[in-house]
């Protein structure tokens, strides 16, 4: 991992173990943004074609780090929020429908769907056990006005990775909508929406994708298009979109009709330059080499006094870790190591610390000597 690793100038300075915050640029992404901006500054408009053959390109990397079975079924977002908004506001809800979601979900998977109470919807939480989101409290809480299960691919506070094929299986079982905020797994852990029954996901790519902030991307099944009434419509959103003498309100036939406006092309480029990156290393090397790491962790912490909170059987692994210093407050942690050059986060409060494929065992050995 010594090649991947001198793309992060980030380890000049820091033992970054934040990813599931927001990442530090890998070089080729820095690199993309420049190209961008010093092209756009030479020749404004007269470069057009270059930047859309770049987003077009970029839309496929996204599709293939998904599988999805067309790149014409991912579309780019600002944001995962904004990702979930086009489904929670475009559902074709009624009074007295319900959501589900887990009650640990980070606020921009719950407030959504909170949102929908004057459109008669019910937002039906179901508490962890401890440290894990179970399947059976997940189908005990569905009702036969389940529209919609909504989960995170990982909780972000606990590290619990969901079963997502197992819950995939259970909304088509019942008839349920299913959509994923994948943003703390896409880039470290696999995912085949050909494989896994996902109807919608969306996911912003500064954490573990290691993009700029606000160029995400989400993918919806094509089956849902014309049943999701359509929001952010503007003229792309349109079969003719360029054509803007000509008023032909005929949406595309795909998630390109939620592509309504200008997009962020010099964040796209760059979060595309980071999907190259990590596509060239794997993703299931990617993934070995964070679960190594995070092994490592917990073996290592518990060693030293620290509980892991998180759980570490096998298929609920993530990236995230969470844990509880013997006799330290997670605050006080966090500053000891931001002082010691050491980067981790207090969420719930319990540490967190998320290694990306690049991290070493030695940078953990860091944290961990930081917080003594």
């Amino acid at each position: 991992m010594n090649t991947i690793r001198d793309h992060f100038p980030v380890t000049a300075q820091w033992a970054f173990l934040d990813h599931a915050a927001v990442a530090p640029l890998p070089t080729p992404a820095v690199e993309a943004l420049r190209a961008y901006a010093d092209n756009i500054a030479q020749n404004g408009i007269a470069a057009v074609k270059v930047w859309v053959d770049r987003v077009a390109a970029v839309r496929q990397l996204a599709a293939r780090l998904i599988n999805s079975p067309s790149a014409e079924d991912v579309y780019f977002v600002p944001s995962t929020t904004h990702g979930i908004g086009v489904i929670a506001e475009g559902f074709p809800w009624q009074p007295g429908d319900n959501v589900v979601l887990a009650a640990e979900e980070y606020p921009a998977n719950q407030y959504p769907w909170m949102n929908l109470a004057s459109r008669g919807v019910e937002v039906r939480a179901v508490p962890s056990r401890g440290n894990r989101v179970a399947i059976d409290d997940i189908r005990a809480a569905m009702t036969d006005r389940t529209r919609v299960l909504t989960v995170s691919s990982v909780e972000f506070a606990s590290g619990f990775r969901n079963d997502l094929d197992a819950l995939g299986a259970l909304c088509r079982e019942r008839g349920v909508f299913f959509f994923v905020d994948a943003i703390q797994s896409l880039g470290a852990f696999p995912l085949d929406v050909q494989k896994t029954p996902i109807d919608a996901l969306a996911a912003d790519g500064h954490k573990w994708m290691l993009g700029p902030e606000g160029a995400g991307f989400g993918y919806i099944r094509r089956e849902w298009v014309e049943r999701l009434h359509p929001i952010g419509v503007g003229a792309f959103s349109v079969v003719r979109p360029l054509e803007f003498s000509t008023i032909d309100f005929t949406l595309k036939p795909h998630a390109g009709r939620w592509e309504g406006g200008a997009m962020n092309v010099p964040g796209i480029t760059a979060f595309g330059a980071s999907l190259e990156l990590l596509l060239g290393v794997g993703i299931p090397e990617v993934e070995r080499r964070v679960i190594a790491l995070t092994d490592y962790l917990c073996d290592r912490a518990q060693s030293l006094g620290w509980s892991v909170f998180s759980s570490r059987e096998p298929g609920e692994k993530s990236g995230i870790v969470s844990l509880l210093h013997p006799n330290r407050a997670p605050a006080e942690v966090v500053h000891r190591c931001r002082t010691a050059g050491v980067i981790v986060n207090n969420r719930a409060n319990r540490v967190r610390v998320s290694p990306h494929v690049y991290n070493t065992e030695g940078e953990i050995d860091r944290f961990l000597d930081a917080a003594r």
